[in-house]
This record gives C-alpha cells, sequence and structure tokens, in this order.
C-alpha cells in the first residue's frame, strides 16, 4: 500500500512538473501581441526548476524500485523448500530399530545379557551329566546361529534403504539447486544431513548386529572349550585299563 501512494504521489509531482514546463513555455509570436509579456531569464530558470523536479522524480522512481526488488528478495529469502523427506527417513531409522529389537534368544539388554552370560558361558555346570552338557552346547550354539540370523536381515534393512537414499539425495540436489531463497538452500542442506544420520544409523545397527553375533561366537567357542575337557577328563577317567598280556 506505501509503494502504491509513493508511486501516485511520483506520479503526481511528474504531472506538475509538465505543467510548469508547458505553463512556462515560449508563447507563439502573435499572442506576445496580445499583452503577454516574454522574459527570456524567468524561462529559462523554470525550465531549470522543471529538470531538477525530473530529475529527483526519476531518483525516487529508482529508489522505490530497489526496494521493491529488495522486498522481493526478502520473500523468496523466506519461502519454505516444498520437498521434506523428514517423515521417510524416520520410518527407515524406525524400521531398523524394530530389526533391532527382534533379536532373537538374548536382545540387546545389559541385564539379560548379564544373566545368560552367567549361567550358559560363564559358569559352566561341569558337574552335570552328560546329557545336560550336550544340551548346554545346543543352546549355546542357537544363540550363535541366531545372532548372525539377526546380523543378515539388519544388514539386509540397510542394504534396502540404500535405492531410497539415491533417490532422496537426487531430490534433495536438485530442491538445492533451484532453490528461490536461502531459506529453502538452508532447508534442502538440513535434510541432506538427516538423511547422512540416518545412513550412520543404519550403519552402527549393522556394526552392532554383527559385532553381537561375533562375540556370541567367540564366547560359545570358548564355552564349548571348557566343556570339551571337561568331557575328556570324564572319557579318560571311565576308560577301561589294558588288561595284562597272558603268560605262555
Amino acid at each position: 500500500m506505501t509503494f502504491r501512494k509513493n508511486l501516485n504521489g511520483l506520479a503526481g509531482g511528474l504531472a506538475l512538473a509538465v505543467a510548469g514546463v508547458v505553463a512556462t513555455a515560449p508563447v507563439p509570436a502573435h499572442a506576445q501581441f496580445g499583452g503577454i509579456v516574454y522574459d527570456p531569464s524567468n524561462y529559462a530558470q523554470n525550465v531549470l526548476t522543471a529538470a531538477r523536479t525530473l530529475e529527483q522524480i526519476n531518483n525516487e522512481i529508482r529508489m522505490l524500485q530497489n526496494q521493491a526488488t529488495s522486498l522481493i528478495n526478502e520473500a523468496r529469502n523466506l519461502q519454505s523448500l516444498p520437498l521434506n523427506i523428514v517423515q521417510p527417513l524416520q520410518q527407515q531409522i524406525q524400521q531398523t530399530q524394530q530389526l533391532l529389537q527382534q533379536a532373537q534368544r538374548i536382545a540387546y539388554d545389559v541385564r539379560e545379557i548379564e544373566t545368560t552370560f552367567e549361567t550358559q558361558y560363564k559358569n559352566i555346570p561341569l558337574g552335570a551329566s552328560q546329557q545336560a552338557m550336550v544340551t548346554s552346547a545346543e543352546v549355546r550354539w542357537q544363540n550363535s546361529v541366531a545372532a548372525f540370523e539377526d546380523a543378515l536381515k539388519v544388514q539386509a534393512g540397510a542394504v534396502a534403504n540404500i535405492e531410497g537414499s539415491r533417490e532422496a539425495v537426487n531430490s534433495l540436489l536438485g530442491a538445492s539447486q533451484s532453490a528461490a531463497g536461502a531459506l529453502q538452500a538452508a532447508q534442502a542442506g538440513n535434510q541432506l544431513l538427516a538423511l547422512q544420520t540416518r545412513q550412520l544409523a543404519d550403519l552402527t545397527a549393522t556394526m552392532a548386529a554383527m559385532g553381537r553375533a561375533q562375540a556370541l561366537d567367540a564366547a560359545e567357542r570358548a564355552a564349548a572349550k571348557a566343556q570339551a575337557r571337561e568331557q575328556l577328563r570324564r572319557f579318560l577317567a571311565t576308560r577301561p585299563r589294558d588288561l595284562p598280556a597272558k603268560s605262555d
């Protein structure tokens, strides 16, 4: 509204200036005999005043044009990016979390891990029966197999997210290059950072799942060695001694 008022005022000033020039313009020679006195110095002064007025009006118009251009640029800088991939990224992170929460047999819980290792890996009941020891070894082996299966599932989920990451990167790069203002460019950059965060989350989950599987496998082999030594001792203790040789 202010911009329009300024333009209207400028238009009025321009009209007045032109009217002044017209009013002070030299009249035809035949009109001078009608009683009008022509003053060259006054005419020159009026023309100079009109010229200065026009120059001032032109300067004000240029100033208003610059202000309008600045306002347009500021409006562009405040435009929000129409592309938003935050929600899909959050859904993918939730899917990865669900895969980790579906860990079989031994979950990602410190207390549960302590309890399980205390009973199945660290304090192996070496005085138990042969069948009980075989059953315990079977449980530990199943823990290892389940952990490797869980790791493969998490890896599959991370691989499935690669295509979505590629599409998101292309979309965000296109949006960043065609951004109308600073806000859109900044939002595109922030979403690229969010995408990198999700990729780091997938990488962390994959490493955690593989580390869990390798740790359980190593623990299973360590427990198997201790149990194997006990079983060997029992076998040697119960082995019948060699019979003495018969004399002729």
